[in-house]
């Protein structure tokens, strides 16, 4: 519409002309928020910012040890939202507003000196914040004269000018640093070094368990491996050793067999043999004893002497025909002692037969054709024992 203007959301519209503001107490009316109708060529409208603005300040300043510095700040303003302040910042700055950081800047600055002049650089370099405040204390009244308010103020940089104090103020707390930095790089290189050997060990550990797991493999595959490789020749062993075993029974039978043969063929017969010349041998001694008798006696010397003379023939004649005869030994030893006694029994017959003629009288002797037939030795047949005495 025609003479209506509308200001910026960050702008205040400021009306002059006509009659005085709207409470009457202001050069101009202040309008910020909504528009209003502008009389042509009656009313004149000028607008004011309301957006935030910066200042920043450099100022070399001497603290109270008279050590020189030189300050950095940055200070953040605007003007105020309140009409008071709209008119002062708009009766000082509305023709040129780029003055506002200018003379913010100079203000602070005024301050910055007289604030850091009270303070050392210990508590200037330590307490920044306490600067700042100050500061911003000190030109609060100056700043709400001319309509603008601060909203912050930081302290950049603070430079000794190369003198060194502030280098010098650091050594000891970075000498600490250092060594605190130092000491907990050895930590560090100690816990890394602890855990670098841990991890080595437990590596060999590792490696240690692996080796015995593979060797404890091996060895059993090396155990199944020589089993299997001596099975062949455990089982060939094992077969030669029973064909041994069963040769060896075989031998030890046919050497029992051997020596029941020799006891048969052998010992039997000898053990015969032997007997035969013991019963010899007894004959002959009997035959002494008679020959003994008949000397001490003078009794039919010629008699007894020709029954001797024929006895050992006699004795040899039975002998003779024993040994001609087939002897079989059916019961071992016992068959044998039988043999044996039947032989001895026969020649104690004889002998006695012979003493009983002896002992006969001369005058009962029968006559030449009564006398029994010579005594002969038979060998043996069937039904007859071996060596049997026929009269």
């Amino acid at each position: 519409m025609f003479g209506y203007r509308v200001p910026a959301p960050d702008e205040a519209m400021l009306i002059s002309g006509g009659k005085r503001g709207s409470s009457g107490d202001g050069p101009f009316r202040v309008v910020t928020g909504h528009g209003a109708f502008i009389m042509p060529f009656f009313r004149k409208v000028r607008f004011l910012t309301l957006s935030m603005a910066e200042a920043e300040v450099s100022e070399t300043c001497v603290t109270k040890q008279a050590i020189t510095l030189n300050v950095r700040a940055v200070i953040a303003f605007k003007v105020g939202n309140d009409t008071e302040s709209i008119v002062n910042a708009g009766q000082r700055f509305l023709s040129d507003q780029g003055q506002m950081s200018v003379l913010t800047g100079r203000i602070f600055a005024g301050h910055l000196r007289s604030i850091v002049g009270s303070m050392t650089v210990e508590e200037i370099v330590t307490e920044r914040q306490k600067l700042a405040t100050e500061v911003l204390d000190g030109s609060a009244e100056e700043m709400a004269k001319i309509g603008l308010t601060i909203d912050s103020l930081q302290i950049q940089s603070i430079d000794d000018m190369k003198l060194g104090y502030i280098a010098a103020m650091a050594a000891p707390h970075n000498a600490a640093i250092q060594r605190e930095a130092q000491i907990a790089q050895a930590r560090a290189d100690q816990a890394a070094a602890e855990a670098a050997q841990e991890s080595h060990r437990r590596q060999a550990e590792y490696a240690r368990q692996t080796a015995v797991v593979q060797a404890q493999y091996k060895a059993e595959v090396d155990k199944a491996q020589a089993e299997a490789a001596q099975a062949g020749p455990l089982a060939e062993a094992t077969a030669q050793r029973e064909v041994i075993h069963a040769r060896t029974e075989l031998a030890q039978r046919e050497a029992l067999l051997r020596q029941q043969q020799l006891v048969t063929e052998v010992v039997r017969p000898a053990e015969a043999q032997a007997e035969q010349v013991r019963v010899m041998a007894r004959a002959d001694a009997e035959a002494m004893e008679i020959k003994a008798a008949a000397a001490a006696s003078h009794n039919r010397v010629a008699l007894d002497r020709l029954v001797i003379e024929q006895l050992p023939e006699i004795v040899k004649e039975a002998a003779r025909g024993l040994s001609g005869a087939q002897v079989t030994v059916l019961n071992g030893a016992d068959g044998l002692g039988e043999i044996a006694a039947g032989l001895v029994g026969q020649g104690l017959a004889i002998l006695d037969s012979v003493k009983a003629s002896l002992g006969r009288p001369a005058a009962a002797e029968p006559a030449p054709q009564d006398q029994p037939a010579a005594t002969r030795t038979e060998p043996a047949g069937p039904g007859r024992p071996a060596g049997a005495i026929e009269r």
